[in-house]
C-alpha cells in the first residue's frame, strides 16, 4: 500500500454540510494564538470552503520557482499529518495561473492519481516554492487536482471510491500532507516495473501510463525541504469542553521540534513507527499494529461491533443511544505506551450549528485494519510528528509524540 492511502476519509464527513451547516462563524470562546513567529501557522477547525466538520484548515502560498511575482496564496488547505505533500485544487488557484508542468525524458507531462481510502484525485505533477508561514520550501514536487487534466487512465480511476477533483467532492481546496516522510511514494515509484505502484504518469497525447518518478520530482512534504525548522511539526488545538461541539476552534501549526524556543518537545511521551508510519493501539482487547494519527480524517474511525451504528441517513457513523466512554492504549515500536480516554456519542444528534467535535466516530473503512486517530484526538493536546531520517531531541524519526 503506498503512503498516500493514510490520507483518508475526507469524502465520509461532509454530512453536517447538508444538514444546515456551512462556514462557521468564528468562535470567541477560543481565542486566536499570539502572532505567530516565522514558523508558526494558524490553523482553524470547522467550516473552510466546503463546510467540512472538524475540517483543520490554512493557507499556503504557491510560486513558479524563483519568482516572486508569478504567486497565489490559497486558504482553506486541509492540514494532513497522515500523507506527504501539497495538493491544490485546480478551481481554487486564479484563472490563468499556472506553474511549471513536470515532464519526462521525452517531453511529456507527468500526472499523478492520488488514491485514498474513499476516493481517488487526478492532475498534474507541478514544480514550485511553497511558502507557508515565515518557511520556505524551494522548487518541490505540488499536485495540481484538475479531473480535464489529460485523459484519466483506468488504472487509476478503477481503484475504487469517488473522483474527487473539486472543492465540493474533496472538502477542501487542497490538502498540505505533513506527515512522518518525505515523498509520497517514495522508492518504489522510481522504478518502472511490476512493484511500482502505479501513482505517476506519463502523458503523451496517445494517453497516460504508469512511469517512474524521481524523488526529487515527487510530491514531497514541504517541511522537509525547509531551510531550518525541517525536522517536524507540532499540531496545537484547544481542548472542546461543549458536549454539543463549538462554531470553530483556532490552534497553530508549528514547524521543527526542539529547533526554536517555541517547539521543544517538553515532557511528552514518544511513540516510534514501523516503516508505513504505523503504531499498535490496543482497544478491547485487540491489537491493532496499523493505528495512525491522522489530523486529515476528521472523525475518530475504528472497529466496535457493541456501537451502534446511525441509521439511513447518518449509516457511516456511530449512533448510540447515549453517550459512550472508551479507552485504548496506544504502543510504539520503541515499546512506550500511554492511554488514551475519549467519548464517542450519537452522530446523527449533532447541533448543525457547530463544526467543531471531540467525540464523533465511525468505523473503520474496510480497505484499512487498525484505529485512526483523527481530529478529535488533536482537541487539548500538542501532537508531535517527526520526519523520517530527522534528528530531535527525541530520537530520530519517524515518530509521534504528545
Amino acid at each position: 500500500m503506498s503512503r498516500l492511502a493514510v490520507l483518508i476519509l475526507v469524502g465520509f464527513v461532509l454530512w453536517l454540510a447538508g444538514c444546515g451547516g456551512g462556514i462557521a462563524p468564528s468562535n470567541t470562546a477560543n481565542d486566536p494564538p499570539a502572532a505567530p513567529a516565522d514558523n508558526v501557522a494558524t490553523i482553524t477547525v470547522g467550516g473552510g470552503p466546503a463546510g467540512l466538520v472538524n475540517g483543520l484548515f490554512t493557507t499556503v502560498t504557491v510560486c513558479s520557482p524563483g519568482s516572486t511575482s508569478n504567486c497565489a496564496t490559497v486558504g482553506g488547505i486541509l492540514v494532513d499529518t497522515g500523507s506527504y505533500g501539497l495538493r491544490i485544487i485546480s478551481e481554487a488557484l486564479p484563472a490563468g495561473f499556472s506553474l511549471p508542468q513536470q515532464t519526462d525524458s521525452h517531453g511529456n507531462p507527468i500526472a499523478e492519481c492520488a488514491v485514498f481510502a474513499d476516493g481517488f484525485s487526478w492532475g498534474p505533477a507541478v514544480t514550485a516554492d511553497v511558502t507557508i508561514a515565515g518557511e520556505k520550501a524551494s522548487s518541490t514536487g505540488v499536485q495540481i487536482i484538475n479531473g480535464n487534466f489529460a485523459s484519466i487512465p483506468r488504472a487509476c480511476s478503477s481503484g475504487g471510491g469517488t473522483e474527487e477533483d473539486t472543492v465540493a467532492t474533496f472538502g477542501a481546496n487542497g490538502v498540505l500532507g505533513v506527515g512522518n516522510f518525505v515523498q509520497d511514494c517514495g522508492a518504489a515509484c522510481t522504478v518502472n516495473n511490476a512493484y511500482n505502484p502505479g501513482m505517476y504518469y506519463s502523458c503523451p497525447a496517445s494517453g497516460c501510463v504508469v512511469t517512474a518518478e524521481p524523488l526529487a520530482q515527487q510530491v514531497t512534504n514541504p517541511v522537509a525541504l525547509f531551510p531550518t525548522d525541517n525536522n517536524g511539526v507540532i499540531v496545537e488545538l484547544p481542548a472542546v469542553t461543549s458536549s454539543s461541539g463549538e462554531a470553530s476552534a483556532n490552534g497553530s501549526l508549528v514547524f521543527g521540534i526542539g529547533t526554536q524556543a517555541n517547539n521543544g518537545l517538553g515532557s511528552v511521551t514518544v511513540l516510534t513507527l514501523d516503516a508505513e508510519g504505523y503504531f499498535t493501539t490496543v482497544f478491547l482487547g485487540n491489537s491493532l499494529p496499523g493505528s495512525f494519527v491522522d489530523s486529515g480524517s476528521t472523525f475518530l474511525f475504528f472497529p466496535d461491533s457493541s456501537l451502534k451504528s446511525c441509521g439511513t441517513d447518518f449509516d457511516s457513523y456511530y449512533c448510540p443511544p447515549s453517550t459512550v466512554n472508551l479507552s485504548a492504549t496506544n504502543e510504539g515500536l520503541n515499546g512506550n505506551r500511554t492511554a488514551i480516554n475519549f467519548n464517542v456519542t450519537n452522530a446523527a444528534n449533532l447541533p448543525a450549528q457547530n463544526m467543531v467535535f471531540n467525540d464523533v466516530a465511525a468505523p473503520l473503512p474496510s480497505t484499512l485494519y487498525g484505529f485512526d486517530w483523527g481530529v478529535p484526538f488533536f482537541f487539548g493536546r500538542n501532537v508531535f510528528v517527526a520526519i523520517e531520517g530527522s534528528s530531535t531531541p527525541g530520537g530520530t524519526g519517524p515518530y509521534v509524540a504528545y
